[in-house]
């Protein structure tokens, strides 16, 4: 039986606390957002991980890294990380798994349902924040980015490079407002599948307001191609709890279509086709080997990165176990 996604949220908000803000080590996302330059933001996201990371190391977070340790006397120089040198002025011994750089692409969600956003940003604004973070430390790990930004179609494709200005030509895209309407996964789904031959990691960012069966099938294309792929499910606070308090004129952003909601009649019937459609989401996922992450966009953007890098951490483990 297929599940619907519910309808997509566009009306007045009585607010949504922010639970990182009270934390003082991450950066809250309202403050990040009001940094105009996308780069920027990308930038301050990446050091404040490396900062709170090496207050408290986490050896072996990434599948690209076998140890990342303090140097010490005796320590081959070759391994030094210099630009981690640069940063914290402390020295730092990186050792590689293997020497094969990774080749990954982020496919983000640019259709009209993005637009929406009760805390004073959009969830695309989130998603691109997200995706600028996630190309600004790969890319400084020497690792090749590539970008597809779709909404019913394909608007924006960036094969993955590692050359300079590459990076700069990701961000100006990512930087362009979500101005499609509806969700269309199929499309950048199969642009990937034909033109990525070599096996490389996928990186989906969506609020994944379209139909699981389709989505289903889109996935188990990419999963036969021998492609990792992690997803990012970003959704508003507001749609995840509905806390809305007053009756209110609701429109589909990506339809137009207008609808009177009382939010104490309509609350539960919501909640429930919602629940429903996550948990659809998030069982496909488990069952094709899938990386999976939901992200309510009040969630600061460190901690995403090390969601990420600790999903490949798991399922590079995962592989190990099956192979030995």
């Amino acid at each position: 039986m297929t599940t619907a996604p519910p309808t997509t949220l566009s009306g007045k908000t009585s607010g949504s606390a922010t639970p990182a803000a009270s934390n003082r080590n991450l950066i809250d996302p309202q403050t990040l957002m009001s940094i105009r330059n996308l780069e920027l933001r990308a930038r301050v996201v990446v050091e404040g991980f490396w900062h709170g990371m090496h207050r408290s190391p986490y050896h072996g977070f990434s599948v690209e890294f076998s140890e990342y340790r303090e140097y010490s006397p005796g320590d081959d120089p070759r391994y030094l990380d210099w630009r981690l040198f640069a940063r914290s002025d402390r020295y730092y011994i990186k050792k590689f798994e293997d020497e094969t750089n990774l080749r990954c692409h982020l496919l983000v969600d640019n259709s009209r349902s993005m637009s929406y956003g009760s805390l004073g940003y959009t969830k695309a604004q989130y998603a691109n924040t997200l995706a600028a973070t996630l190309a600004y430390f790969l890319y400084l790990q020497g690792d090749a980015v590539g970008l597809l930004t779709f909404d019913e179609a394909i608007r924006d494709y960036l094969p993955a490079r590692h050359r300079p200005g590459h990076l700069r030509h990701i961000m100006l895209k990512l930087e362009q407002p979500a101005t499609g309407s509806a969700t269309n996964l199929t499309a950048p789904l199969a642009r990937i599948v034909r033109t990525v031959k070599k096996r490389a990691l996928l990186v989906l960012i969506s609020d994944l307001l379209a139909p699981i069966g389709a989505l289903e099938k889109d996935l188990t294309s990419l999963a036969a191609c021998g492609h990792e792929v992690v997803i990012f499910h970003v959704l508003d606070p507001a749609e995840l709890n509905f806390g809305f308090t007053q009756s209110v004129m609701f429109r589909d952003v990506e339809t137009g279509r207008q609808l009177y909601v009382d939010p104490a009649i309509a609350r539960k019937d919501y909640l429930e086709k919602l629940n429903a459609h996550n948990t659809a989401v998030e069982g496909a996922c488990k069952n094709l080997g899938v990386g999976y992450r939901r992200l309510g966009t009040d969630r600061p953007l460190e901690l995403a990165l090390f969601d990420f890098l600790r999903e490949r951490m798991q399922r590079g483990k995962l592989v190990k176990r099956r192979l030995g």
